[in-house]
């Protein structure tokens, strides 16, 4: 390969990577600038996470269930082999050791899973009661600071002209 042509495809591809490589930027702007509401709102259910944790925990009884069928089987072969003097047994004995600690690895993490949903749901259960109680006691104090001068609903001339003549 010529020393041009290799820099001609050192080019190249700086060039594809470039094209299409945009870290924190939309279109016409930063990543910071563009608001949420343009590209839409993450959002959940608590009845969203709620299947995700069961499925989680459905998940978690079929393996313990299913995929440890044969461990017991195969540890009982593998000393029926090691017994009779052949090599097999420790090599069977060696698998079944290892998919029993990867499927011990695996029902962790899909216990995280399923207790992480869990946990979730209870604790943006407490956020959204936490939030309604301070956005409730903002109104009460806010109606405390209207001034109010006149009937219920009208509000204080003084502070509110214009609309005081548009009543009139």
């Amino acid at each position: 390969m010529a020393w041009e042509e290799w820099e001609q495809l050192k080019a190249e591809a700086t060039e594809r990577q470039s094209t299409h490589m945009q870290l924190n930027q939309a279109d016409g702007g930063g990543g910071s600038s563009a608001l949420p509401e343009k590209f839409g709102v993450l959002k959940t259910s608590q009845t969203d996470l709620s299947k995700i944790g069961k499925i989680a925990h459905t998940l978690y009884n079929d393996l313990w269930d299913k995929a440890r069928v044969a461990v017991p089987s195969s540890e009982s072969a593998a000393r029926d082999l090691a017994k009779q003097g052949f090599a097999l047994g420790a090599g069977l004995k060696h698998v079944s050791t290892r998919w029993e600690e990867q499927l011990k690895s695996l029902m962790d993490a899909v216990a995280h899973i399923s207790n992480h949903m869990h946990v979730t749901t209870n604790l943006h259960t407490g956020d959204d009661g936490f939030i309604q109680r301070q956005m409730s006691s903002i109104d009460a104090l806010d109606a405390g600071f209207d001034e109010r001068v006149g009937k219920p609903g009208d509000k204080n001339p003084i502070y509110y002209p214009d609309e005081s003549k548009k009543k009139d």
